[in-house]
This record gives C-alpha cells, sequence and structure tokens, in this order.
C-alpha cells in the first residue's frame, strides 16, 4: 500500500492533470460513440429498407378510385402488411406526412433479430397519422393523398380481388447517397478515435516526464522497473474503465438525442424506415476506446520508432520520398479499394516520418543563415522540438490533415446534392400516367397549350430497361433506360461531366444518347463511342454524346429521347413534368383525368418535395457539422495541450534567457515567436495532406464504392479557419509560458528524459 501512495501521489500534487485525463477520456468517449450508436443505426436501417419501404411498393385500387380507410380495413383483414402514409399540405405548416407506428410495427417482424420501431414521431415533416388527419379535416387544406405501403410487395403478394400493386415514390432515388453520407460519419468516428489518441498521449507523457524522479527513486529503494510498468497498466486500467464507461453512456444519449432528425433524414431522403433501428451494443465502444487508451498511454513502444523519425539519414530521406511518391501514384492508378488503401497507408507513413524531418531541416537551415543570436537559438530550439517530439507532432498533424478533408467533403456532399436535387426537380410538379393508359392524347393537348408551347417547360418521362449488345451480338449487361421528349429547358441546363458540342441539340435531333457516369466507368464507355442497345425487339446503335452525374444510383442509365422508342419497348413507368406557368395545376390536372378517363390523377408538388428533402437533408448536415464542430473542439484542445506539453518540457532552457540577462518582455515575445512557428508549421504541413486526402475521398474511394464521383473543392476559406485556429492556440501557449517565466528555475523536465535529452 505504502508502494501505491508513493507511486500514485503525483495525482495529488498535480489533481487538474488527472481531471484533464479524466474529462478527455469522458469526452472523446461519449463523441465517438455517439457517431458510432447514429452509423449503426443508419446500417441497420438501410438494411431493413431492401424488404420494407424502400421497396417503393404501394397498393391501389383496380378501379381508380383513391384508397380510404376502409381500403386499409379490409387489406389488413386479408393477412396484408400495410401502413397508411398519409400526406398533407396547408399554408403555415407545408407538407406533413402522417404515420402509424403500430401499423408499422409488422414491417419489423420480418427481422426477428430486430425491434421494429416503438418510438415517437416528434415534429414535422413526420408525425403521428392522427395528427395529419386533423389537418386534412381542415377547411383550409389544399391536399392531401393517402397511400397504403406494402412490405414484402413482390411476385409472391396476393392481393385481393380489385387490388394492385404500383410504385411508390418520394422523390429521386438516393440510397447510394445514403451509404455515401454514412461513409462520411465513419471517416469522422476514426478522426475523433486519431485526436484522442493525441489528446491522451500528450498530457500522459507530461505525467511521465514529470513523475521521472519518483520512478529512479523508487527503482534505487528496489523496485523494480517491471512491478512499476504493471503497477502504471493497472492505474490506466482503472482509469479507463472508470471514465469509458460513463461515456459510452454519455455518447448513446447523445445519439438518442440526434437520432430523431437524423432518422427523419434517413426515412424522408433515403427511404429508410423509422421503425429501424439498432442497437449499437456496449461492448465495441468499450473496447474500442479502451485500446485507444492503452495505446495511447502506455505505447513506450512506438519510443524507438519515434527516435528513428527523428534520427534517419539522407539515404532515408530519399527513400522516403520515394515511398511517398510511389503511395500518390498507386492512389491514383489503384483498381480496388484495398489497394487503394495501402496506397493510403504508404502515403501517411511517408509523410508522418518526413514532417518533423522538414521542419527540423528548415529549422536548422534558417539557423544556419540567422544573423540575429536570439534568432539562431529560436530556429534551433523549434528544430529540438521537432526530432525530440515527432510521434505527437505527427498524429497532430495527421488530425488537422483529417479534420480538412471531412470538411470539404462533408461540404461538397451538401452543395452537390442541392445542385443534384434542383435538376431533377427542374418541373414544378410531377404527374403519373395511370397504368394501361395512353400517353399520346395527354401529349397532344400539352403541346396543343399556347402558354407551354411557349416556355417549352414540360415533357414525358419513359422508364425501362435495355440490353447492351457486345460487338459480337451476344447480349451484355442490362441497363436503365431513361427517355424524355420534348428536350427543352427543363433539362438542358444539366451539368455534364464532357460532351460533344451542342450535345441537347443532337440528343433532340435523334443522333444520339447520353450515358451516366456509372454506366461510363463501369463499362468504360467515353464521349465519341457508339453502342449498340436492344429496345423491345430492334437493335440500334448510338452515339454517345455526353456523360451525366448520377448520384445516388448504382445501376447503369442511358438517356435518350422518347421518339426513338419503338411501339413494343415496354415501359415500367411513364409521367409527364410540367411547369405549367400561366396555367394552374387544377385546369391541367381535371383534363387529363378527362383525356385518361379516370376520377383522380397523382399529382406531386416538386417543390414541396424539394423543400422537403431540403430540410431533412439540412438535419442531417446540421448532425454532420455539429459532430465536426465538436471535433474541431478537440482538435483545439489537441493543439493547446501539445503546445504545452512542447513548452513545458523545455521551461528549464526558457529561464536561462532571463538569466542570462534577456528582459521578460523580450523573452515573452521570443516564446510567442517560438510557439507560432511550431503551430504555423504544423498547419502548413497538414493542409498539403489534407487536400490530398480530399481528392482521394472525393474521386477515388466514393467511385471504387459506389461507382461515381462528387466534384472536387478545397474551401481555402477553412484553410483560413484552422490557420486562425493555430495562430490563436500559439498565443495561447505562449500567455502560458509567461507563468513559467515567473516561476522559479528547477531542474529541466523533458518528455524525452528517459532516453536522453537534448539541448
Amino acid at each position: 500500500m505504502t508502494l501505491l501512495a508513493a507511486l500514485f501521489s503525483h495525482y495529488r500534487r498535480h489533481p487538474l492533470q488527472l481531471l484533464a485525463l479524466a474529462t478527455m477520456i469522458v469526452l472523446a468517449t461519449m463523441l465517438w460513440t455517439g457517431v458510432y450508436h447514429l452509423t449503426s443505426q443508419a446500417r441497420a436501417s438501410l438494411d431493413q429498407s431492401e424488404s420494407a419501404v424502400a421497396e417503393r411498393q404501394q397498393v391501389v385500387r383496380a378501379d381508380g378510385e383513391p384508397v380510404s380507410v376502409q381500403d386499409f380495413v379490409t387489406l389488413r383483414r386479408a393477412g396484408l402488411c400495410v401502413m397508411p402514409w398519409l400526406e398533407v399540405t396547408s399554408p403555415g405548416r407545408g407538407r406533413v406526412v402522417g404515420i402509424d407506428p403500430l401499423a408499422a410495427a409488422c414491417f419489423g417482424s420480418a427481422h426477428p433479430d430486430r425491434e421494429p420501431w416503438r418510438g415517437e414521431l416528434d415534429g414535422a415533416p413526420f408525425v403521428d397519422i392522427r395528427k395529419a388527419a386533423e389537418l386534412a379535416e381542415d377547411q383550409n387544406a389544399q391536399q392531401r393523398t393517402l397511400s397504403l405501403l406494402i412490405s414484402g410487395a413482390g411476385a409472391d403478394v396476393s392481393l385481393p380481388p380489385g387490388y394492385r400493386l404500383a410504385a411508390f415514390t418520394l422523390g429521386p432515388d438516393t440510397g447510394e447517397l445514403g451509404e455515401s453520407f454514412l461513409l462520411n460519419l465513419d471517416a469522422l468516428g476514426i478522426l475523433v478515435l486519431l485526436i484522442t489518441a493525441l489528446l491522451l498521449r500528450s498530457v500522459y507523457l507530461l505525467g511521465l516526464a514529470q513523475r521521472r524522479d519518483s520512478f529512479a527513486l523508487l527503482h534505487r529503494f528496489g523496485v523494480p522497473q517491471s512491478r512499476i510498468h504493471r503497477l502504471l497498466i493497472l492505474e490506466i486500467m482503472v482509469l479507463a474503465l472508470v471514465c469509458i464507461v460513463p461515456g459510452v453512456w454519455f455518447g448513446r444519449w447523445l445519439a438518442t438525442g440526434l437520432g430523431s432528425g437524423f432518422g427523419r433524414a434517413l426515412d424522408g431522403l433515403f427511404d429508410v424506415p423509422l421503425y429501424a433501428g439498432q442497437d449499437g451494443g456496449w461492448l465495441v465502444p468499450v473496447a474500442t476506446m479502451l485500446a485507444v487508451v492503452f495505446v495511447a498511454c502506455l505505447a513506450d513502444v512506438l519510443r524507438p520508432w519515434a527516435q528513428r523519425l527523428s534520427g534517419a539519414g539522407r539515404g532515408q530521406g530519399v527513400s522516403l520520398v520515394v515511398l511517398l511518391l510511389a503511395g500518390i501514384a498507386l492512389s491514383i492508378g489503384a483498381s480496388t479499394l484495398v489497394w487503394l488503401f495501402v496506397a493510403v497507408s504508404l502515403v501517411f507513413v511517408a509523410a508522418g516520418i518526413l514532417a518533423p524531418r522538414t521542419i527540423a531541416r528548415l529549422a536548422d537551415w534558417r539557423a544556419g543563415h540567422a544573423a540575429d543570436p536570439l534568432a539562431r537559438w529560436r530556429y534551433r530550439e523549434v528544430s529540438v522540438l521537432a526530432r525530440r517530439l515527432a510521434l505527437p507532432l505527427v498524429a497532430l498533424q495527421f488530425a488537422m490533415a483529417m479534420v480538412l478533408a471531412v470538411q470539404a467533403l462533408v461540404t461538397t456532399f451538401e452543395s452537390t446534392f442541392d445542385r443534384w436535387l434542383a435538376q431533377r426537380l427542374a418541373a414544378d410538379y410531377y404527374i403519373e400516367v395511370p397504368e394501361g393508359a395512353a400517353a399520346g392524347p395527354a401529349l397532344d393537348w400539352l403541346a396543343g397549350q399556347p402558354e407551354l408551347a411557349a416556355s417549352g417547360l414540360w415533357h414525358r418521362v419513359v422508364r425501362g430497361r435495355a440490353t447492351m449488345v457486345t460487338p459480337a451480338g451476344e447480349p451484355g449487361p442490362a441497363v436503365d433506360v431513361f427517355a424524355l421528349g420534348p428536350i427543352g429547358p427543363l433539362v438542358t441546363g444539366w451539368q455534364l461531366f464532357e460532351s460533344v458540342n451542342a450535345p441537347w441539340q443532337k440528343l433532340a435531333e435523334e443522333q444520339g444518347l447520353m450515358v451516366n457516369e456509372q454506366l461510363a466507368r463501369r463499362q468504360g464507355v467515353a464521349v465519341g463511342d457508339t453502342l449498340s442497345l436492344r429496345l423491345g425487339s430492334e437493335v440500334a446503335r448510338f452515339p454517345v454524346l455526353a456523360v451525366y452525374p448520377d448520384y445516388g444510383r448504382p445501376a447503369g442509365e442511358i438517356l435518350i429521347p422518347a421518339s426513338v422508342l419503338p411501339p413494343d419497348f415496354r415501359a415500367s413507368f411513364q409521367s409527364l413534368s410540367v411547369s405549367p406557368g400561366a396555367l394552374s395545376i387544377a385546369t391541367v390536372s381535371r383534363k387529363l383525368e378527362q383525356i385518361w378517363r379516370v376520377e383522380q390523377v397523382s399529382v406531386r408538388d416538386n417543390r414541396a418535395v424539394e423543400a422537403l428533402a431540403s430540410a431533412i437533408f439540412d438535419q442531417t448536415f446540421l448532425l454532420t457539422r455539429a459532430m465536426t464542430m465538436l471535433t474541431l473542439i478537440l482538435a483545439a484542445i489537441a493543439l493547446l495541450m501539445m503546445g504545452w506539453v512542447f513548452f513545458s518540457t523545455r521551461a528549464w532552457y526558457f529561464r536561462l534567457l532571463v538569466v542570462w540577462g534577456l528582459p521578460r518582455r523580450q523573452a515573452a515575445m521570443q516564446l510567442t515567436r517560438l510557439s507560432l512557428s511550431l503551430t504555423s508549421a504544423i498547419a502548413l504541413l497538414a493542409l498539403p495532406l489534407g487536400v490530398w486526402l480530399t481528392w482521394v475521398l472525393v474521386h477515388r474511394i466514393n467511385p471504387l464504392a459506389f461507382g461515381w464521383s462528387l466534384p472536387m473543392a478545397v474551401y481555402p476559406r477553412f484553410w483560413l479557419e484552422l490557420g486562425v485556429l493555430s495562430l490563436v492556440v500559439g498565443l495561447s501557449i505562449a500567455l502560458l509560458m509567461r507563468r513559467q517565466l515567473n516561476s522559479p528555475a528547477a531542474a529541466p523536465e523533458s518528455a524525452s528524459a528517459l532516453s536522453g535529452g537534448e539541448r
């Protein structure tokens, strides 16, 4: 007991250091557990969606009449799993979607190992169906639509007489966007783990340096070093368990608080059911954080590696440059994710080893060319710090680079989604062509309206399937068909990756087709190539006019004018996209109902859909930005703590400046310049690595994982923000160091004292 009291007496003298370690472990565990819990729930929802709402099937009446509550009762009594989906549009509330949680319970029964959703619907756009029904009864309600979604929809579903299955669509298909967004959250989780290790390592190294004399005294009294190490392991294990368990609880609480908005985002945008959920569990967060704490605090085996980083010779430097270039070249040419991850590892290893050497070499070079003795001292001190504390410097560089990459990726994701959604929902209204109805008479009527003829803001959409034909005449892969007609202003503003001259005009003149990015990448199709397609019973050849982005869809797709479709082409779905202008949508709907001889046509307000999708996605991005801000706060704390560790280990030497006659004000100014030089060097070295990592995430990982890429953007304003952050932290460190100048001189305490200091 005396040995334990002597060993752990350090924390009685430095209680704030123990509090800092405990607080960092709790906060970092809470943040990472929150991210892990959210992504676990999201992935479970995405998995369940394939057998539930994501199938986008609904039950409709065969006679064309709208479904009612009585139809819902009939279908449920027939043993079918259906869920009512009531959409109401009213002034002041916008679009509200009512869902019945009790009816949704049967959707989850298809997965007995998962609990169905039994939570509360708290807030628009998704509310309990009772509230939506009350709004629908209001005389001011402009529109109400009841749909009956069915679980397990497919060929094996036996419907009662008088009913049939139909497609149910809320908006553009964005399932792959959901997976891509989860990839962003995974990157954020890795970033949190890295910063956690950095924080703990920095504080623990300072504690080890301050306890150096205590360890030496215990060793002289006969306590073996191995026993001291075992007690240190016990110390960290107890501290980790005491702090990680409440951190995991707080993280799950954080995920629950943020999960309602995140769940609505997944449900409304990615077609993931609200009831789907998966408990992330306790084992993985606890085990992961225990491993991080152990590696950060007890990884003394990494000390020789850190020493090799600082002592590498010239020949090894050349080898590292070659390794760096090889990793970059491999990242450009890698054809699989495995090789791409190998390339990323090579680049990070080479950049991490070169970073402290680069700082040290540049500082030594500047010291050799500086005429001012104080400038020479300052540059030499930067060189010493870079060599002796290479490992935490590298960890901090990686953290800032990943913050840059994640922020750029999320911002790019947001802007790309907004542009893509505006393209896909360019028309004001979307009108579904009833099954079995002829689209020709409706097209003739639309073409004959002067208001529409002048603007050209309408077109017909035909969707189906076609088969590519190889040069040898053999059947190739199947592709989705996206046929439009007429080609007008609603689509001619689309973004194109590459194209021939006047691509839309040539498309309207039936001189070719366009392909989406997924098809171009997987089949190696380029602009100018010729594709042979089987459309119905005919085989036709079309030159490729352009490649267009199609975010969120895994399937290959061709865009052709509807006029080239043969008569026997089997369309799986037809609709009309209309911006009526001076005409009212009510007038258009009534005329189409007369032409098609149906009681009601399905009309969706694309502006409402766009507003709904944007609002839901804004909630999702708000979650990401909140997590990013928390991570940036941790990064700032890490930078501050690392700077404190750096300069605290050299405090005795800094006091010599005053002893040698330098006024305290000038000595403080030298420390300020020293701290700013080091933090600025860290930020500058993180910048190219962060830009490269952004390029890898956007142009390499996403295409290999999902088949499509995002536009590359680096956002220099965020570089400036991190630069200002590094300057603020440097100034904060300098202010803290002023206190050390006023303290009595003491023996030097160095984090590298156990392996020999450097002066």
